[in-house]
């Protein structure tokens, strides 16, 4: 499909307001059941799996200060409610479902409109809509899953799966062979397929067979530069169904559907019940007209679910799961870790010139991980999302992991973002005021605050012995060390308070000494030793601003 006016990520101001856009807007598919037809044996992985680490019963991960994003969310829901109605008489959207989570609960949520323009059914949280490229997503946890499992790895060539690729010819000689993460992080070389991926969702297996035995055309290199390709995913789910020994539809919903209790979540639209099912259209000539309805395919992968926004909940809940790191045992039918993986941007690239709704430059970075678009503005504001377009249907969704939240709304026009999404999340961030959680300092940067206050006070040997690494003052002498932090005390004057340390992680923190000229302003970092010590320390003077 076409990427709408959503595709490109936007910078966001805490302070001011949010202003991130759809970093991606989908793009397909219904699925297909992918059988592979090679007689060629995958290769065999061995058992990943280790025995169990010693955990550390010291590390504090991160928390929310104050925690009343629920409260100020549903305060909200009026105002949300309205921009949606707007939205839907702007844009000629027959009906919209959408959704707020904030961790494991779905606080907002809301129908508008008609799902089905003849029979005048409304839309309800419980109607079932395609959400075309947000499927993706699935499709990548599926392939983790498998590999989390030792049943293939994600260096392995797409080649050992799909014997036909072994004859595609490269653009060039230096060209690396296409392996699985390529595909998912689409940068195997292959063409941007939209809006002609659309069309494929659902033609049957033997047209992907013939697709793959010509051989496939080429953009660039592998590994070279990403490009969004339809295609790469419907050959993920034929990895998934020779790897997993079943159709992928069937594995994605015994191993991640059923476990999320996503009963209400199809491939196929005649499993739907018809007061549910919503029916696409376009918008042409001043009227509705019908889309068709395609039954599920050989692309399926790429793009082919069917869902409710109740559902559709509990999948954006697993993601958010996954945030902070911790030490609880898993529950989802995927580890925390591989979440966090899907979260991590591939072949980032840099927006520097990208602005805030007020014009305000705020550069962002992006990329793509596994099956989903991630970015992080000026601000630090991570934002992970993906959307999802094809004839009939527009959908999105976005989730930030720092702040145990997530939006999404399907709607059913052709191409068309379902709700205003910059908008929402400005008036999410601005009016509900949103704090990312924070990490609490660790019980040795705690101990070591207080000692280095002490040592640069008093430069006692026997503390220095106790925490200075052996690099302390041999990057420079003590003598020098001491003239220098003396001289900082002397312009401070004399010392008030002591501030809290503001940790950068476990290992690494600042904090302030008030004192009655200025602020003292101290940066150490510790090392990687069984007890840290101070490799690093910075001490400098930030006089009051009437002095």
């Amino acid at each position: 499909m076409n990427k709408n006016s959503d595709s490109y990520p936007q910078p966001i101001r805490v302070t001011a307001a949010l202003r991130l856009i759809n970093w991606l807007t989908g793009y397909c598919a219904i699925a297909g059941i992918l059988i592979s037809c090679s007689p060629k044996e995958p290769p065999a992985h061995r058992n990943l799996s280790k025995s169990s680490p010693v955990i550390s019963d010291t590390y504090k991960p991160h928390a929310f200060a104050k925690d009343d994003r629920i409260k100020r969310i549903k305060n909200l829901a009026p105002q949300i409610k309205q921009m949606v109605e707007a939205h839907i008489q702007a844009t000629h959207i027959p009906g919209v479902a959408y959704g707020i989570v904030v961790d494991d609960q779905l606080v907002v949520a809301s129908g508008n409109g008609l799902l089905d323009l003849e029979n005048k059914r409304p839309v309800t949280t419980r109607s079932a809509f395609r959400i075309a490229s947000m499927t993706k997503s699935f499709t990548a946890m599926a392939v983790l899953k498998l590999r989390d499992e030792g049943k293939l790895s994600l260096s392995d060539p797409v080649a050992d799966y799909i014997p036909e690729m072994d004859s595609l010819t490269y653009p060039t000689a230096d060209a690396p062979t296409i392996d699985i993460e390529n595909l998912l992080t689409m940068t195997a070389g292959l063409p941007e397929d939209n809006p002609w991926g659309d069309r494929q969702l659902n033609e049957p297996e033997e047209m992907l067979n013939g697709l793959i035995a010509e051989g496939l055309s080429f953009s660039n290199p592998p590994s070279y530069q990403y490009e969004y390709s339809n295609t790469g995913y419907a050959l993920l789910g034929r990895i998934i169904s020779r790897v997993a020994g079943m159709p992928y539809q069937q594995y994605i919903r015994e191993q991640l559907l059923q476990p999320l209790g996503m009963d209400h979540t199809y491939w196929e639209y005649d499993s739907v019940a018809k007061d549910q099912l919503a029916i696409g259209y376009r918008w042409e000539e001043d009227q509705w007209k019908l889309e068709p309805m395609l039954h599920d395919g050989s692309f399926g992968a790429m793009g082919g679910l069917i869902t409710s926004i109740e559902d559709f909940s509990k999948y954006v809940s697993l993601h958010l799961s996954a945030w902070p790191p911790r030490s609880d045992d898993d529950q989802g039918p995927v580890k925390r870790s591989t979440l966090r993986e899907m979260h991590s941007p591939q072949f980032t690239r840099l927006y520097a010139e990208a602005k805030d709704m007020e014009g305000e430059p705020c550069p962002i970075m992006s990329g793509y991980g596994y099956g989903l678009g991630i970015s992080e503005d000026c601000q630090g504001i991570k934002r992970v999302s993906h959307g999802g377009a094809l004839p009939g249907f527009g959908s999105n969704y976005s989730f930030f992991p720092d702040y145990g939240i997530g939006i999404m709304a399907f709607g059913n026009l052709t191409y068309t973002s379902p709700w205003p999404t910059r908008e929402v999340i400005n008036l999410l961030f601005d009016s509900a005021n949103l704090q990312p959680r924070q990490l609490p300092p660790s019980d040795i940067l705690l101990k070591r605050q207080e000692q280095v206050t002490l040592f640069i006070q008093h430069w006692d040997e026997d503390l220095e012995a106790q925490i200075l690494a052996e690099n302390f003052y041999l990057d420079q002498s003590r003598e020098h060390r001491r003239q220098e932090i003396q001289q900082v005390l002397n312009n401070a004057g004399a010392i008030q308070s002591e501030g809290d340390i503001q940790p950068l992680n476990q290992l690494r923190g600042s904090y302030k000494l008030l004192a009655e000229n200025g602020d003292i302003d101290i940066f150490f970092t510790l090392t990687p030793e069984q007890d840290p010590k101070v490799q690093y320390l910075r001490v400098r003077f930030q006089p009051n601003e009437s002095k």
